[in-house]
């Protein structure tokens, strides 16, 4: 039988040998995307987009949009591919671009929603006809 540790102490796991960390990222804050989309803190964001992308990926989107906003640095986010796939974020050589605005979804976006959610999202946004 061992002994617990002292309280206090941290105990040290070593990494396996073939572990790498993730690399530390600057993101950037686009220059303007106009008014158009929502901002970061809009419930709309984690709901909507929380359904396409999931919500590890919008809550990276997140930690992106408030480290650009503060000039600082994070580990690349393991979600960074889907964010790219989706648009929302972009690449200029190494850096990763955010926007100050979160877009809204696309025509093929919303068409991935299921109807409910959809028709909540379009009535939202003022685009829902009886026919949508």
């Amino acid at each position: 039988m061992e002994a617990a540790p002292a309280s206090g102490a941290a105990e040290v796991i070593p990494l396996r040998p073939t572990a790498l960390p993730r690399p530390y990222i600057h993101p950037l804050l686009a220059a303007t995307n106009g008014h158009a989309g929502h901002n970061p803190d809009d419930p709309a964001v984690r709901r909507y987009w929380s359904a396409l992308v999931g919500p590890g990926a919008v809550a990276d989107l997140l930690r992106l949009t408030a480290t650009a906003r503060r000039g600082g640095r994070l580990r690349q986010p393991l979600h960074l591919p889907s964010l790219l796939a989706e648009g929302l974020v972009h690449r200029d050589g190494e850096a990763i671009v955010v926007p100050q605005r979160i877009p809204t979804l696309d025509d093929g976006q919303q068409r991935r929603l299921h109807p409910s959610l959809r028709a909540e999202y379009r009535r939202r946004l003022g685009l829902w006809s009886p026919s949508s």
